[in-house]
This record gives structure tokens, sequence and C-alpha cells, in this order.
């Protein structure tokens, strides 16, 4: 398999990637004030001397009240974008290419770290109130976020736009809106959050309205010449949901907007979501929007193999894999997965001596 598709060069716009194998954004609760740390120059940058062709950041929040939890890290500021630099530089210099994923957690902002349990943090504590395309909070327990008026809406826009210039500030080659997961922009796309009866809620073309058009104001501002990422959840895994037509629907406006690549995941909307997971179970999403929507996507969700890897990218079900806790057990997943497909793929001069032949 020496001519293994997964190592292949993949381009988009005027920007190459050295093979299909992408870092899957993974947040880590570990930032300070919105700001990254020691702790994820080395997370991030192992990644990239693993030799994955692209590193994500976690999900980086583009205001205050859109962190899942105090401890995410953000991208507001040009004091961020700073901090961010030299990450985005360690990566570079690696080979990789540095990406950010921007986000805002909607009805699911305000918690505690996952390791103390993800309580919600109230206000007295060091929380705020959350925000929501409707005030349905996430579970029981949970605050009731407070339904987003228009003007909030253009403030989340606006935020969008700017975290992606602080971004390109600091260095990063590829943006990536988050749509998925249950955060804010998927609370809008979903019938089972939006709840409104104005012109962004009810029929398809209302809910898709605030997402794209926070799509577009990024878009607008990342240079021509290097691509845009969309992640959307292609179902929520329950009756009456955002599902994989309405998905295919999204992706075919994202391509017309120019986004560059849509990034296949699924559910997050509610608790209580029976999900079918098992290995590369989202794959087919990823092949479904490809194929309808003419459009690139990568894969996610339980991709560990990389015989597994190489057949999705080989058969066309998407145009690259995204790992995620894999990348955690194994920060050098691509030099063994290049092994074991039959590729010579150089390794770091400072690895050299433990390559084997």
């Amino acid at each position: 398999m020496s001519g293994a598709r997964l190592f292949s060069p993949l381009r988009l716009r005027e920007l190459e990637f050295r093979n299909r194998i992408f870092v899957s954004p993974m947040c880590q609760y570990s930032a300070v004030d919105g700001m990254p740390t020691d702790w994820h120059l080395v997370h991030l940058g192992s990644r990239a001397v693993g030799g994955a062709a692209l590193v994500m950041t976690e999900a980086t929040a583009v205001s205050p009240e859109g962190r899942i939890t105090p401890f995410d890290t953000g991208i507001w500021s040009r004091e961020q974008a700073a901090e961010f630099r030299k990450i985005a530089g360690f990566i570079r210099q690696h080979g990789a290419v540095a990406g950010i994923q921007i986000a805002h957690a909607g009805r699911k902002a305000s918690t505690d770290v996952p390791w103390r349990g993800g309580k919600p943090v109230d206000t007295g504590s060091g929380g705020w109130q959350p925000v929501a395309p409707s005030p349905v909070p996430f579970v029981e327990g949970y605050a009731v976020p407070r339904e987003m008026t228009e003007a909030d809406m253009e403030r989340v826009r606006a935020a969008f736009a700017a975290s992606a210039c602080h971004g390109r500030e600091a260095g990063f080659e590829v943006v990536e809106v988050h749509m998925a997961h249950g955060y804010l922009l998927h609370e809008f796309l979903s019938p089972l959050t939006n709840r409104r009866t104005d012109a962004f809620g009810g029929s398809l073309e209302n809910r898709l309205r605030f997402p794209v058009s926070v799509a577009r104001a990024v878009r607008a501002e990342w240079p021509e010449r290097l691509p845009v990422f969309v992640r959307v959840s292609a179902t929520d895994w329950v009756e009456g949901g955002w599902d994989l037509p309405q998905t295919v629907a999204l992706a075919r406006e994202l391509k017309t907007l120019g986004i560059d690549m849509v990034d296949c995941s699924s559910g997050g909307t509610v608790p209580d979501a029976v999900v079918p997971a098992g290995p590369g179970f989202q794959a087919p999403f990823a092949a479904a929007v490809r194929r309808e929507a003419g459009i690139a996507t990568g894969a996610v969700g339980l991709i560990t193999e990389p015989a597994q890897a190489e057949e999705m990218v080989s058969t066309g079900q998407a145009d690259a894999i995204l790992i995620g806790r894999e990348f955690l057990r194994d920060p050098y997943w691509p030099l063994h997965a290049a092994r074991t497909l039959g590729v010579d793929v150089p390794w770091p001069s400072q690895y050299e001596r433990a390559k084997l032949s």
C-alpha cells in the first residue's frame, strides 16, 4: 500500500496539506481567562511533530459568554491572538497547518470542567447566563437561557468575524466555524432547540438564516487564498430533529458562500439521544454530504485503525479524516499509521533514531 491515499497531499484553495489526517478539535479546559497556556503548546505541538497534516485548536470562544466553561480558550482579543501566535508558529514549523475552530456554546455555556462533573456554574460562582435562540434549557438543572434578540445575533455575528481576524493575526491558516454538538449555531438549526416564530425560526430556510450569515461573515474576513471549514452535526439522532437531508441543504448553501470543507460529526443537541456509536459510524454522513452537495468533507468518529482511515479516503467517503481520542492515546498516530500502510514518511530529525526501516 505504498500509494496509500491517506498520505497523499490535499489542496484546498492555495493551501496544501501534507496528508489527509487532521486533528479534531478537543477541549482541554486548561485556559486562564481565555488565554492558552503551555499545556496547549505541548498538546497541539506534539500532534504536529507526530505527523498530522492539520492541527486544530479546541472550540475557541468568540466571546467570554460563548465559552463552555470558564476554562475554555478564547479568541475575542488581540492579547489572546498574541498568546496563540507561538502555538500556531510551532505547528507550522513542524510541517502541519495550524487551524482554529471558533465557537459559541449557546445554552450549553457556563458549566464546570468534565472531571468535576460538568454541572452548571451559577452567576455567584463565576458563571453567567447563557443565551440561545429560545429559552429552553439543555436539561433540567441547567440555567434557562435568555432568548436572543436580533441585536444579540448581530453582536454574535460580529464576534465570529472579529475572532476570525484575530485568528489570522495569530498565524492560523484554517478557520472552522462550529455549527455542531448542540452549541449556539446548531441550536438555531435544530427544530428541537429553535422554537422561534420570527424570521429565524420555523421553516428550514428561516433556521438556516443566522448560521449561514455567520459563515458568510467569517468567509468575508478570512483571506481568499485560505480555506474555511464548518463542523456540523449531521443528525440529532432524535425523531423530528435536525437530520441528514437538512444537513445536505445546509452544505449546499455553504458551498455557495465559498466554504471549502464540511466536517461531519453528529449529536449533542439533547442529552438522551440514542447514538449507535461504532467504528466509523459517522463516515456515511461525510459520504452523503460529499456526494449530494458537491463539497469536500471530513469524516470523524471512532476512527482508530490505519486501514479503516485509508478505506474512507480511498473509496471517496471523505477527503480527510479527523481523529480525536486516538490522538490523545497516541500523538504520533500518523507516523505509526504510515508504517502500517507501508508508506515512508519523514520523521522529525530528533526522532530519526527510533524510525524502523
